[in-house]
């Protein structure tokens, strides 16, 4: 019975990066064996235990043969006569598919250091195609990596774009497809994980509302990148800038859905793509099983967008509806994610990065100068029902206006 250090531990560790879970696997154990041992088994479909102690995960040392659809459609033996190279065999990238024993000594079989020291993400073995889950990792991988040069074998990619035309992807759980996707979301490029998606083809399967966006021509004024699916990348390559946070990165990448719905006779216009977009982001959200926070917030973004980006140009009337219609009084932390991603939207296009965004700030502005009414106040006066609103309304109205003229 040896116990190995596996994964993403022993690559994070060559990479220099800090390690933040350990997993582990054993080989030449029984599942009995490790109940002796005081381990707690955890699931049903695969032989992970939690150490007494430590409770990190120890796995028995196993094999995968394919035995049908999906992630879920392989048949698991695990036995003490596995060993650690089958094992890792089973693992997507060779730089996941490595270990070091207690000794401290590197066990390598598919040259995943190699890989890591020219950068390279390449699949272990052809059965590499036999789990559709294997695209959407690779893809994230390849965001979480992007700034360190990391790019993908062109023989991998090949597989990928193989497993994207078998359909296989269709056959993907929706929770598993937004765990990884959340993930990546998180990632320092986000934009790297649904750009390969889209070169290894199976962007179209998972969210054809981003996919559809390809080839939609925007006018050159407005967008010097002209194409509607590069500035969607733009805009999420820009919002990861911005912030670290998953649901304005999201809103970001669906803000612009409708363009790809605006009828082709209409375009270079786009006028109604705002709320044309918010049917689709539905359909997505529900798709990939989005949680309610990342489609509301990219919903308003897609409705308002626009709206943001006239402020300059809006009288006090108009910066109070667009207050009031993207619900900015009761939620403002959601407001300021808003504005995030509008501004996002605004310098995500050629050229125009490095450029200020002032409306974000005339709308926190008027947000703030909007704060002085006091709805207990109101009341006090004796005010009732829908007198009420109406009071706030005026009231806040008039203090937009007392900002918007002071010198």
């Amino acid at each position: 019975m040896k116990t190995y250090l596996v994964g993403g531990a022993v690559r994070d560790k060559l990479l220099g990066i800090p390690v933040k879970d350990r997993d582990w696997v054993v080989v030449g154990a029984t599942g009995p064996d490790m109940l002796s041992n005081g381990y707690q088994q955890v699931g049903k479909d695969f032989p992970v235990f939690l150490h007494p102690e430590t409770r990190e995960e120890y796995a028995l040392a196993r094999t995968e043969r394919k035995s049908g659809k999906g992630y879920t459609g392989f048949i698991v033996h695990a036995d003490r006569d596995v060993t650690l190279e089958e094992d890792l065999m089973r693992r997507d990238l060779t730089i996941n598919a490595m270990a070091e024993d207690d000794q401290g000594q590197i066990i390598d079989p598919f040259k995943g250091r190699r890989d890591i020291n020219n950068r390279i993400l390449r699949h272990v073995s052809p059965a590499f195609v036999e789990d559709p889950l294997r695209v959407l990792r690779v893809a994230r991988f390849a965001a979480r990596y992007h700034h360190l040069g990391f790019t993908i074998a062109g023989e991998t990619m090949d597989l990928m774009q193989a497993i994207s035309t078998s359909g296989e992807l269709s056959a993907l759980v929706s929770e598993r497809v937004w765990t990884e996707t959340g993930i990546a979301l998180k990632e320092k490029s986000p934009q790297v994980y649904f750009r390969v998606l889209r070169d290894c083809g199976g962007l179209k399967d998972l969210l054809p509302e981003v996919d559809n966006l390809f080839g939609v021509a925007q006018p050159k004024k407005y967008h010097p990148e002209i194409d509607t699916g590069i500035h969607t990348f733009m805009v999420l390559e820009l919002a990861a800038k911005l912030t670290n946070d998953p649901v304005v990165r999201f809103a970001a990448l669906m803000h612009d859905v409708g363009k790809g719905a605006v009828p082709i006779e209409q375009r270079p216009s786009f006028r109604g793509h705002e709320a044309l977009g918010v049917n689709l982001i539905n359909t997505a959200c529900k798709r990939i099983k989005a949680p309610n926070e990342y489609r509301d917030l990219a919903k308003m973004v897609s409705l308002y967008h626009t709206r943001c980006h006239q402020a300059r140009s809006h009288e006090p009337a108009e910066l109070l509806e667009t207050l009031e219609k993207t619900d900015a009084f009761r939620k403002p932390e959601r407001f300021e994610k808003f504005l995030l991603a509008c501004e996002a939207d605004a310098r995500g296009r050629l050229g125009l990065e490095e450029n200020p965004y002032p409306q974000a700030s005339i709308l926190r502005k008027a947000l703030e100068a909007c704060r002085k009414v006091n709805t207990d106040e109101i009341i006090a006066q004796g005010y009732r029902d829908a007198d009420i609103g109406k009071q706030v309304h005026q009231r806040r109205l008039a203090l937009i206006n007392v900002w918007a003229n002071s010198p």
